[in-house]
């Protein structure tokens, strides 16, 4: 090699070792915003009292929309998360990242969609308090954060991180609306309180933010293994 392909050849790889950490970074902090959040969001639900009136207002807002068709609706998207169901789509997802040659991400779909339901589940017995009610609109104290929203957030984005780069636009797209029609039905149903609902987006986005972060740092790490997974992938696709 000449030396002056030798001198350019190191800047370009300091920048590239730079912008790989910075890409490992990203979803670390973006999962310590989402932590954050939640954090400011329980403390606004339990302990401000306008909150707390202004949550449980809206909730009564949203249960006005329920009715003959739009309760069929709430009904089917919410039984797509029951935990049969939740556990065929996480195990579908997993072998779909193993077909195509991304093992990886399947370890992290499996423990999202595993550790962030339970994780619901146990933080709404731990912060569990009575909430107010208006017009007969009551919801469980034991409600925060919602575990069907939670757990719609770690499949819909699970769902994202499988998908092929091509078509990973088009499908967080499908996944925002998806993750959003059911909390709209949460609230049509009067499962949950709209912090309820927020609660659990948050919760599900940083276990997936954790999840992406950890498979960014272990291809970092084992770097010739992830090249060989992108080379069957584009293998199996031509």
């Amino acid at each position: 090699m000449p030396p002056h392909a030798y001198t350019a050849t190191l800047p370009r790889a300091r920048r590239n070792a730079r912008a790989t950490r910075a890409r490992a970074r990203a979803p670390l902090a973006f999962a310590a915003l989402c932590a954050l959040a939640m954090l400011a969001l329980w403390a606004l639900a339990e302990h401000v009292y306008a909150f707390e009136i202004r949550d449980t207002a809206l909730l009564r807002d949203f249960t006005r929309l329920n009715g003959q068709h739009v309760g069929v609706v709430c009904k089917v998207l919410l039984g797509l998360l029951e935990p049969l169901l939740f556990t065929i789509w996480g195990l579908a997802l997993m072998l779909f990242a193993i077909a195509r040659s991304r093992p990886r991400i399947a370890v992290a779909v499996v423990a999202v969609m595993a550790l962030a339901p339970l994780s619901a589940e146990i933080l709404k017995q731990a912060l569990a308090h009575p909430h107010v009610s208006i017009g007969g609109t009551q919801v469980g104290a034991a409600s925060w954060p919602s575990g069907h929203a939670t757990a719609a957030t770690a499949l819909a984005l699970s769902a994202v991180l499988v998908t092929p780069p091509r078509w990973r636009r088009p499908a967080l797209l499908v996944a925002i609306a998806f993750v959003l029609a059911v909390g709209a039905a949460l609230l049509i149903r009067e499962w949950h309180l709209p912090s309820d609902v927020l609660g659990g987006y948050l919760l599900g986005s940083l276990y997936v933010s954790l999840a992406l972060a950890a498979v960014r740092a272990s291809e970092r790490r084992w770097p010739r293994r992830a090249r060989e997974g992108d080379e069957r992938t584009r293998a199996s696709a031509g």
